[in-house]
């Protein structure tokens, strides 16, 4: 099949939703992502109305042998939504969400975003546990694991999974769950999107706002050492409501900081109380009180305002790098890198992070879900976040850098959703998964043998 040249009469009468191919006017727009760094050139954008377009897309891609990437909400980091040549199975379309309030359940269709869903079950003052910026589409986020503010208390976002419908390499439409189609189920909550197209999840909600009590407390750079260490000792007693993480770098905000502190290196504490407000301004306190602060803007605030304060920081079309690593633990030659590697940074717009885990992250057992982080305490995110092109190399060579050096903290298993360009897929999968790992090929070799959904963080079928 010649270059740009996808689709034929039968499969486009047949399709209901829009098809875009590159001499369409909307193409360029349809084809881009959140991440600015990310230029591919699909030949055919299917943007499917339903799931009986999604069937008819994989039926036509599997029996032409054609490329296929699948779109949720764009917002992965290393772009897998798009390809070149190949066709983009585009569920950005599908954004519904119903909610049953008085099961605490709610139906939602896979591109839908995270601020979709907030503004339907906060209505009820319910909430699943998602990411912490609301753009981020719910399907690649949930598949991956989805780490979020509400984490400690309620799990992974894939923990409060009931079931999800699905369509497979032959165009067969499913349903997974605890009690059907159990180990594809398994598989999914952690997994990735390997095995298969998701169309549409059932979240279990849990009693969560309309409002919260809220940290976002910002320190002055060099005291990142010595408040990590008080940080570390809090968090190891801290309540299961409360959720942080820290996030150091230069963070120049004129709108936040006074003048003389703009483009100066800090920190911030962010996090959350998933109880009573009333309950959780206390608990918090203590966050804002490990030395003299730049700004606090710690309160009580909706939820739904708590879920997207971080939106302006991570806008469309800006250069993204991001890795990870979980740590052993938070020792005191690990903080003095984490220090080091802040500093280092080559854009004033990166940070390094690192996310309070366990609560109920550890409920969970590795035989009830694919995830595979769930033994370790904190998980170490570097961004490298920048808007100049010439500084692409220096930029992802940092993050690279400071991984390299990490390890030495860590087991090696990585967070999915942190995966640089998934350049190092293969030996990253089989050390985060463990022995899992061979449980997850077996469902690669009866979902997905010929690996149509390869555009991933992919598990290779056996063949």
């Amino acid at each position: 099949m010649a270059r740009h040249e996808i689709g034929d009469e039968q499969f486009d009468a047949g399709f209901h939703g829009d098809l875009i191919r590159p001499d369409d006017p909307d193409y360029d727009d349809a084809r881009a992502v959140w991440n600015g760094i990310i230029d591919k050139r699909p030949g055919l954008i299917a943007q499917c109305a339903g799931a009986a377009d999604v069937i008819s897309a994989v039926d036509f891609a599997r029996e032409n042998g054609v490329l296929v990437a699948v779109r949720g909400g764009g917002h992965n980091v290393a772009g897998t939504a798009v390809c070149d040549d190949g066709l983009v199975i585009d569920l950005s379309e599908m954004t519904g969400v119903r909610v049953d309030p008085e099961t605490r359940t709610a139906w939602v269709q896979a591109g839908a975003t995270w601020a979709d869903l907030d503004h339907e079950t906060q209505a009820f003052g319910l909430a699943t546990p998602g990411g912490v910026v609301s753009d981020t589409g719910i399907a690649g986020l949930t598949l991956g694991g989805g780490i979020g503010h509400l984490r400690c208390k309620y799990g992974l976002s894939c923990d409060n999974l009931r079931s999800v419908d699905l369509v497979t390499a032959e165009g067969e439409y499913l349903t997974a769950s605890a009690d059907e189609n159990e180990d594809l189920f398994w598989g999914l909550r952690g997994g990735g999107g390997n095995f298969g197209i998701v169309t549409g999840f059932e979240f279990e909600l849990h009693p969560v706002g309309p409002d919260v009590a809220t940290c976002l407390v910002f320190y002055p750079g060099d005291r990142l050492t010595e408040v990590l260490r008080a940080y570390q000792e809090f968090v190891a007693n801290a309540p299961d409501e409360i959720s942080t993480l820290v996030f150091a770098g230069e963070l120049p905000d004129e709108e936040l900081f006074p003048s003389e502190w703009v483009n100066e290196r800090k920190f911030a504490i962010m996090g959350c109380y998933a109880g009573p407000a009333d309950e959780g301004e206390p608990q918090l306190k203590p966050l804002r009180e490990f030395a003299d602060p730049i700004a606090d803007f710690s309160g009580t605030m909706p939820y739904v305002e708590f879920q997207q304060l971080l939106d302006e920081d991570y806008p469309d079309g800006m250069r993204y790098y991001w890795k990870s690593l979980y740590l052993d633990r938070l020792s005191n030659m690990a903080i003095d890198r984490i220090a080091y590697w802040a500093r280092a940074a080559p854009s004033p717009l990166s940070t390094v992070d690192v996310w309070q885990l366990g609560g109920a992250i550890t409920d969970v057992g590795i035989e009830e879900s694919a995830f595979a982080g769930r033994h370790a305490p904190f998980l170490l995110g570097v961004e490298a976040n920048w808007e100049n092109p010439e500084t692409d190399d220096a930029n992802v060579e940092w993050v690279r850098d400071c991984l390299d050096d990490m390890r030495q903290f860590s087991d090696g298993s990585v967070y999915l959703n942190f995966p640089g360009f998934h350049e190092e897929d293969d030996e990253m999968l089989r050390t985060t998964f463990g022995p899992a790992y061979e449980r997850l090929v077996a469902l690669k070799d009866e979902y997905d043998p010929e690996n149509v959904f390869r555009l991933n963080q992919n598990i290779k079928p056996t063949a």
